[in-house]
């Protein structure tokens, strides 16, 4: 009898282990700040949404959209076409999902991470029957200072 109700009660403690395990976990939010007329920057966002993020999108007016960057710290050389928070980090430019989910596991002590201008060939920047330039990502810290996290060669 004791064994039967050892074995009862181990299969519900692992059924729940099974659902726990089974239930998805809630998406990373990611806020993106961008002009309405970018269209690369909903290129990027649709990147991010295929990569699993839940993003929300805040049009601003360029003036804004530049305070906000420099409110942020974003450095005026890593300085791109949108803006974005996420899991307390900035996010600036065409940064590609990988970079950003590895910054989100790494927790490197660091503000944000940039792809600087818009290199062609970077998420939101693709275009068709041209290879991708390779270019860096880099982190940023408070201080403005940078540093090469990741070379993509497309």
């Amino acid at each position: 009898m004791m064994n039967r109700l050892l074995q009862h009660v181990l299969l519900v403690a692992l059924s729940g282990t099974m659902v726990l395990a089974q239930t998805p976990a809630k998406p990373t939010q990611v806020e993106v700040f961008k002009s309405a007329t970018c269209g690369c920057c909903g290129k990027w966002i649709e990147h991010m949404r295929a990569a699993g993020f839940a993003v929300h999108v805040t049009d601003l007016g360029e003036q804004e959209l530049q305070q906000m960057k420099k409110k942020s710290g974003v450095p005026d050389a890593a300085q791109s076409c949108h803006t974005a928070r996420v899991g307390g980090y900035i996010v600036e430019g065409h940064v590609p999902a990988a970079e950003v989910r590895r910054l989100l596991v790494e927790r490197r002590k660091v503000s944000g991470l940039a792809v600087p201008g818009m290199p062609i060939g970077s998420p939101g920047m693709e275009v068709p029957n041209t290879k991708g330039q390779p270019y860096d990502v880099l982190t940023f810290d408070a201080q403005g200072n940078t540093k090469v996290f990741a070379t993509i060669k497309p």
